[in-house]
């Protein structure tokens, strides 16, 4: 049996629990640095989530103007905040090298695999809007086929790729981190 990156990705965040809830001690100020950090992560991921269309066009529209990956970049900062609230540097270099293991290799195939799709509307997107760290204005395109004809946020859209779950993953990470503070 073979494992895709994809596949090793959603599994392999569950080995990153043990050391987690193994070594985590959190602090207030970890914790309030780490909690923004995460937040941020979930509204990037929230907004991307309500603009993709997933296998049926190619979104270049709201956070993919600014990056190639924000669903992605989404997860990083939601991965940083986590390690860095459990107040443990280990655990944030930890994350560091899975995500840059995982996600890395990922990008480029998910972006080859876009390129064969799409062919010259998305060489031309992928050379303006970068792979991964944001640009600050985003995306226009000049071709008038551009576009997928929807350039709009939509809630349907956001629970239909699920993010809610996401949302509930950092709520829980969170909640361990609190209730560890408090219990010692």
């Amino acid at each position: 049996m073979t494992l895709s990156l994809r596949t090793l990705r959603l599994r392999g965040a569950w080995l990153l629990l043990v050391p987690f809830v193994w070594l985590a001690r959190p602090t207030p100020p970890l914790l309030a640095v780490g909690g923004t950090l995460a937040a941020l992560g979930t509204l990037l991921r929230g907004w991307a989530a309500g603009f993709i269309h997933k296998d049926r066009a190619l979104s270049t529209e709201g956070p993919f103007a600014h990056t190639r990956n924000p669903l992605y970049l989404g997860s990083f900062l939601i991965g940083l905040g986590v390690a860095v609230a459990a107040g443990r540097w280990e655990l944030v270099a930890l994350f560091g090298v899975f995500y840059a293991a995982l996600y890395g290799p990922l990008m480029r195939t998910e972006a080859r695999a876009l390129e064969g799709r799409f062919g010259e509307r998305y060489a031309r997107w992928a050379r303006a809007v970068p792979l991964f760290v944001p640009r600050l204005v985003g995306y226009r395109s000049d071709a008038p086929d551009e576009g997928t004809g929807d350039a709009r946020f939509t809630f349907e859209r956001w629970r239909r790729n699920r993010e809610y779950e996401a949302v509930l993953g950092v709520l829980a990470g969170f909640l361990f981190l609190a209730a560890r503070l408090l219990l010692g």
